[in-house]
C-alpha cells in the first residue's frame, strides 16, 4: 500500500468515525441550504476539515477539490473529497451516507478510498493494484443480460430540465432489467458496482466528488466507467454510467437514444481543467 493511500485510509476513517457519531446521535448541528434541494450541515464542514488537515499534514504540497469549498484545480496533483456524500439522507436520518478521498494525479484517478461509516465498510483502490472491500478483494457482477441486471441511479434533482430525457431513459432501463433502486448516495452506488451488489448504475448532474473514488474502485474491481455516450468525460460533464462490461452498452444505449452531448455538456468543468 502506497503511502498515498494510506493516508486518504486514515483519513476516511476518522472522518467517517466522527460522522457516524453524529449520525447516530441526531445531530447535524446547523443547516444551510446551498440552493434548491442541496444542503450542508455543520457535520459536512467539519468531516472536510479533518480530512483536509490530515492530508495536508501528510503532503502538504498536494492541493484540494473539497465540495464544501471547491475551487477549480488546474495542478498536477490535486485531493479530491466529498465529506458526506448524502447530506440529505444524514438529515433525515436516513441510512445511506460515505466518506470520499481520491488523488487526482496527472488527470488520472491514482488512489481511492469510499467509506460507508454505517456499515463500518471501507473501499479502497489504487491504479494498478484491484480493488478491496475492508481489505478483501471484489469484482463487478458477472451479470451478462439487462433481464437478469439490479441497477442504480440517483434523480436529477441538481438539473430539473433534464428530468423528462431522465424519465425516457428511466422507463427503458425499468422494462428491461429486474429492478432499480436510488438510495441517494453516488460514492456508495459506485462502490456497490465494484462489489457486484449493483450491476449498474447511472447519473447525471453529479460533481467530480461524486465520482473521482467511486469511478477507480469501480474499474479495478473490473468494472466500465464512462459518460453517457460510453467516453471518458464524466468527471468533466457530470454524467456517467458505471456497470459490468457485458451491460455497461446496454446502458449507454439507453442514455444515448434520450440525450445529445450538447444537452448535458458543461454540469461540471468549471472544477477540473
Amino acid at each position: 500500500m502506497s503511502e498515498m493511500r494510506e493516508a486518504a485510509r486514515r483519513s476516511a476513517l476518522a472522518a467517517g468515525a466522527f460522522v457516524r457519531e453524529r449520525f447516530i446521535a441526531g445531530s447535524t448541528g446547523r443547516i444551510l441550504a446551498k440552493g434548491k434541494r442541496d444542503f450542508v450541515t455543520e457535520v459536512d464542514t467539519a468531516s472536510e476539515a479533518m480530512i483536509k488537515e490530515a492530508l495536508a499534514a501528510a503532503f502538504p504540497s498536494i492541493g484540494f477539490l473539497a465540495e464544501e469549498s471547491a475551487a477549480a484545480q488546474t495542478g498536477d496533483a490535486f485531493w479530491i473529497i466529498d465529506p458526506l456524500d448524502g447530506t440529505t439522507n444524514f438529515i433525515h436520518g436516513y441510512p445511506a451516507i460515505g466518506v470520499s478521498v481520491a488523488l487526482m494525479d496527472r488527470k488520472r484517478i491514482t488512489v481511492a478510498c469510499v467509506y460507508d461509516p454505517l456499515r463500518e465498510e471501507l473501499f479502497e483502490a489504487e491504479a494498478g493494484g484491484g480493488a478491496t472491500l475492508n481489505g478483501s478483494p471484489i469484482r463487478v457482477s458477472g451479470t451478462r443480460n439487462l433481464e437478469t441486471s439490479l441497477l442504480g441511479t440517483g434523480f436529477p434533482f441538481g438539473a430539473p430540465q433534464h428530468l423528462d430525457a431522465y424519465l425516457r431513459v428511466f422507463g427503458d432501463l425499468f422494462h428491461g432489467c429486474r429492478d432499480i433502486r436510488r438510495a441517494g448516495a453516488a460514492v456508495l452506488d459506485l462502490s456497490h458496482v465494484a462489489a457486484g451488489r449493483l450491476d449498474g448504475f447511472w447519473e447525471l448532474s453529479l460533481k467530480p466528488w461524486d465520482m473521482a473514488a467511486g469511478s477507480l474502485i469501480v474499474r479495478e474491481a473490473g468494472g466500465t466507467v464512462g459518460d453517457f455516450f460510453g467516453g471518458e468525460g464524466f468527471l468533466e460533464s457530470g454524467n456517467i454510467v458505471a456497470a459490468s462490461p457485458a451491460l455497461f452498452g446496454s446502458i449507454v444505449e439507453a442514455t444515448k437514444r434520450h440525450f445529445t452531448p450538447e444537452s448535458v455538456a458543461g454540469l461540471a468543468t468549471h472544477f477540473i481543467a
